[in-house]
């Protein structure tokens, strides 16, 4: 069993260590009063801008080395799940090289994969202090000449807790973040060009999410299509496989999350003291702290009566709220690029691949792309040469590949 143990928890370690993580945690940002929203908010649309500022994005932290774009942070209007209007941080990098592609210059929404939920673990803030382990992927986006728009969601640098994995607050935070990369004059871009939407594991999610929504929510956009890697669709799905496993903290963010957005369920109830602590140190825990204080825990351990969560996810009122996060139910409008590697050891490749199934039985266009590299941070880095290559496609005005009933 130790050896088992030391095993797993190296793959984690080494997976971390590809990002880059394991040397950092995100730090705050110099200008704390700018992420304090006005009260009240005043009054507009989603996606207006509330307010902006210049800042700072280092793809490399020991050379200060910065990323070839101008940046901004910005706070703009979003709403919540429950449609209620919020204010939302986020970051506008436009790169120096001009676009030299056919007709304006993208605009890539991109969100985020999980970082935390304690302000000081925001993407904006992250970025600024050359800790942002999707630098990379982003830094990539930049040099093909797209324009990109960070979101940091709904709580994440803002006063509230993130609500983490939640499928309309996190589209509707990404959808207003490209509007409000439109609207932001000092960006200097267009304000009704081609735009895509991409992202990673929560960002997966989230991306994925804010295709199905876009149609209802931010017609207007010229949305050409949208990236969405090891998707977590179903989070009871990827709750049970969670649990005991090396990213056990995740469940922490995903039960703060669910405290946050629907309160009547009194999650904290359920738990017992070990449980609630549990929850205490995770609202300030970065992922690798988290990862590293949480490791193997099982929610059997947490909860009053010593029942693991998962049987609480087939009861009510868990259960009705749980399946309001599904993805997969809604027909995205646009072509779609899910990839997903069997070997995940976070989001569990099946259900992933199940929400690609759906689209197409609702007659989507899309492109499932599976893989068999080990880890969900492996498969991350495995699917960029195909995200890059594949969102050329979209702005280049090529066919969109699919391959419906294939998979």
């Amino acid at each position: 069993m130790r050896r088992s143990l030391s095993r797993a928890f190296a793959t984690a370690l080494s997976a971390i260590t590809l990002t880059g993580l394991v040397s950092f945690a995100a730090a705050p940002a110099t200008a704390e009063s700018f992420y304090d929203p006005p009260s009240p908010l005043p009054a507009g649309d989603n996606g207006d801008i509330i307010k902006h500022e210049p800042a700072d994005f280092f793809i490399d932290p020991v050379k200060l080395i910065r990323a070839p774009a101008e940046v901004r942070r910005i706070m703009y209007r979003s709403r919540d799940t429950h449609g209620e209007p919020i204010a939302v941080t986020g970051t506008v990098l436009t790169p120096h090289q001009a676009w030299t592609g056919g007709g304006d210059r993208p605009i890539i929404g991109y969100a985020a994969g999980t970082q935390g939920v304690g302000d000081n673990c925001a993407p904006s803030r992250a970025m600024a202090a050359g800790m942002e382990y999707e630098g990379p992927f982003i830094s990539g986006l930049l040099l093909r000449g797209y324009a990109v728009v960070v979101t940091d969601y709904e709580g994440l640098g803002t006063p509230g807790m993130h609500t983490y994995a939640n499928r309309e607050s996190q589209a509707h935070t990404v959808l207003d973040s490209i509007r409000a990369a439109q609207r932001l004059d000092a960006a200097n871009l267009p304000d009704a060009g081609p735009v895509a939407i991409a992202g990673y594991s929560q960002g997966g999610g989230a991306s994925a999410a804010a295709a199905e929504l876009q149609p209802s929510y931010a017609p207007e956009l010229k949305l050409k299509g949208a990236y969405a890697g090891a998707v977590p669709a179903d989070l009871a799905r990827v709750a049970r496989n969670l649990d005991g496993a090396y990213a056990a903290g995740f469940l922490g963010y995903a039960l703060l999350s669910m405290d946050e957005a629907y309160p009547e369920l009194n999650i904290r109830g359920v738990l017992n003291d070990k449980g609630n602590k549990m929850l205490d140190q995770v609202a300030t825990q970065c992922t690798v702290e988290a990862i590293a204080a949480h490791a193997f825990t099982r929610s059997t351990a947490l909860t009053k009566d010593g029942r693991p969560l998962a049987d609480y996810l087939d009861e009510e009122p868990y259960a009705s709220r749980l399946a309001e996060q599904k993805i997969g139910e809604r027909k995205p409008a646009v072509p779609m690029l899910v990839v997903h590697s069997t070997l995940d050891d976070i989001v569990p490749y099946a259900q992933g691949r199940d929400m690609a199934r759906e689209w197409c039985g609702q007659g989507a266009k899309v492109q499932f792309s599976s893989s068999v590299v080990p880890t969900h941070v492996g498969g991350a880095i495995r699917a960029f040469p195909e995200a890059f290559l594949w969102l050329e496609g979209r702005f280049g005005g090529k066919p969109a590949p699919a391959n419906c009933g294939w998979f």
